[in-house]
């Protein structure tokens, strides 16, 4: 079981879904019905993009709402999915399958997926279920593999300067001999400020 708690965009499911990108139309806008969209197919909610050779988008039985998505491709252009946190940060993921339920808002990739969380780190397995409300995952492995996760560190800030002096000290240190030599010229007025005293 793999944990990424982040903060996933709490309003992309409140998107409507636009088919933005497909070569070929099958099926029609109708309750419990499947809709086929084939080729170079593009697809948004929000800031989530789903992309594939191959998208079936199943309605509800209900209504004409997305219930759930299908999306397959090639060995050289695999289904791919993406998102933007609300902190910023980018999720992509890959796979064989993805499919994604919308009425729960969670992806669930299969066949050699992984999962790269920007600033968070990387996920592989045979399965990620991944859900884009809450950045939650889980990974399943197959006979033939394993999960595995990378995560990684938190970037912490640079040492200040010893002294103040700023990064580039080394440089200015050729200079430094007219400075030494400026610098003997000046205890002479300093020591003739305590005889006036």
């Amino acid at each position: 079981m793999l944990l990424q708690p982040a903060l996933a965009k709490q309003d992309d499911r409140n998107q409507p879904i636009h088919v933005v990108h497909a070569d070929s139309f099958d099926g029609y806008n109708q309750p419990n019905t499947i809709s086929t969209f084939t080729g170079a197919v593009l697809i948004t909610q929000g800031t989530m993009k789903l992309t594939g050779q191959v998208a079936k988008i199943y309605t509800a039985k209900e209504d004409t709402s997305v219930d759930h998505i299908i999306v397959t491709g090639t060995p050289q252009k695999r289904p791919h999915i993406e998102q933007i946190d609300d902190s910023g940060n980018l999720m992509t993921g890959d796979a064989d399958q993805l499919y994604y339920d919308n009425v729960n808002g969670i992806a669930i990739l299969t066949g050699n997926a992984n999962v790269h969380q920007q600033n968070k780190g990387d996920a592989h397995g045979a399965k990620l279920t991944y859900n884009t409300q809450t950045s939650y995952m889980v990974g399943e492995s197959s006979s033939s593999g394993q999960v595995t996760m990378t995560f990684l560190p938190k970037q912490k800030p640079l040492p200040p300067p010893k002294h103040g002096a700023p990064a580039s000290t080394p440089a200015t240190n050729a200079p430094a001999k007219p400075a030494s030599s400026s610098s003997t010229k000046a205890p002479a007025p300093a020591s003739s400020a305590p005889s006036k005293g």
